[in-house]
């Protein structure tokens, strides 16, 4: 188990990253999401022994390894850039941190099956696409056993489509051969497709983490909730279970009064009902329509419909369960 407790991390002497809290129990994978700068890089860096720390502490099984080298912390550590070795071959890029090893070729071969590059080992490196070459950077990054695997936005520079299939490939890898790791990404879908736990990092601070899917279900913050991809955050005062919104009221029986900051979900607007706006825009998404909704006072409600409705004008009502307090 890893355990980083009060790390805390500065630059030119500014602090940059502020009393980080993380466990990673054995087997799991732990994504690391945030915007740009939020710190995601440097945390692995810190772990990894790259960076030091100006106050907490890291440790693993309860060992200490503020002063251990990064070489002997047995933590591997792959870049989004893979820095692979051109002039080699597959499989010698692969058994580069294991030569002297009396398997390694043993090795090479049985990591090279796993990320499904098995009969690769004599291919040149420069010849491979960028999935494959990503393909071979794992596979070098497994080949030590690490304890630990550390992956910093390890399918950044892939197209979508490509991602989208590496992705689970990557958790069913994980999982299977029982790998503990941190995944770095900015991306939502990533980091919920492959995660057991989510650490959400905003201006080298936690903000948030969980399951994704407490994450997801109850984000804590507006800004939390706009990182996922929630569109409809505003604020209502709730009364006897009605919220009142700047443009409309709606049922919140769930909700005590008082103030609340909410989101609502965009599949919890409903065609047909009492609140009136205007069709904004109609973005068809492959199965179903995203359509912005104007209201009265300048609001956009972001919605979801398998059709969208003829004319500029639309009506609609909102599902109870699609509201989340947020907080």
């Amino acid at each position: 188990m890893l355990e980083v407790r009060d790390l805390t991390v500065s630059f030119e002497g500014e602090p940059f990253m502020h009393d980080i809290n993380l466990t990673v129990p054995d087997g799991a994978v732990v994504a690391v999401l945030g915007p740009s700068g939020s710190g995601k890089s440097t945390l692995l860096r810190t772990i990894a022994g790259l960076e030091p720390a100006d106050a907490g502490s890291i440790s693993w099984d309860g060992q200490p390894l503020n002063a251990v080298p990064p070489h002997a912390r047995g933590f591997g550590l792959m870049f989004q850039d893979y820095a692979l070795f051109p002039h080699m071959t597959v499989g010698a890029n692969v058994a580069f941190g294991i030569e002297g090893r009396p398997d390694v070729d043993d090795r090479t071969s049985e990591v090279l099956d796993w990320v499904g590059l098995a009969g690769y080992e004599h291919r040149s490196v420069g010849r491979l696409s960028g999935g494959e070459q990503q393909r071979v950077a794992l596979a070098r990054s497994l080949a030590p056993e690490p304890r630990l695997l550390m992956l910093d936005e390890p399918v950044g520079s892939l197209d979508r489509a490509l991602r989208e299939r590496i992705v689970p490939e990557l958790r069913e890898l994980f999982v299977r051969h029982g790998i503990t790791a941190i995944y770095v990404t900015h991306d939502q879908e990533e980091a919920f497709t492959i995660a057991d736990q989510m650490v959400i990092l905003r201006d080298g601070t936690i903000v948030q983490e969980g399951t994704p899917e407490a994450v997801w279900t109850a984000p804590t913050s507006a800004w939390v909730a706009s990182f996922l991809g929630f569109s409809n955050v505003l604020d209502v005062e709730v009364h006897s279970g009605v919220a009142a919104a700047s443009w409309g009221m709606f049922a919140t029986p769930s909700l005590p009064d008082g103030h609340h900051e909410v989101i609502i979900r965009e599949n919890a607007i409903l065609l047909n009902g009492s609140l009136q706006g205007t069709i904004h825009a109609r973005r068809f998404r492959g199965g179903h329509y995203e359509v912005g909704i104007a209201m009265p006072d300048g609001t956009i409600i972001e919605a979801e419909f398998d059709n969208v409705p003829d004319g500029d004008t639309i009506t609609f009502a909102i599902d109870p369960g699609g509201v989340v307090s947020l907080g």
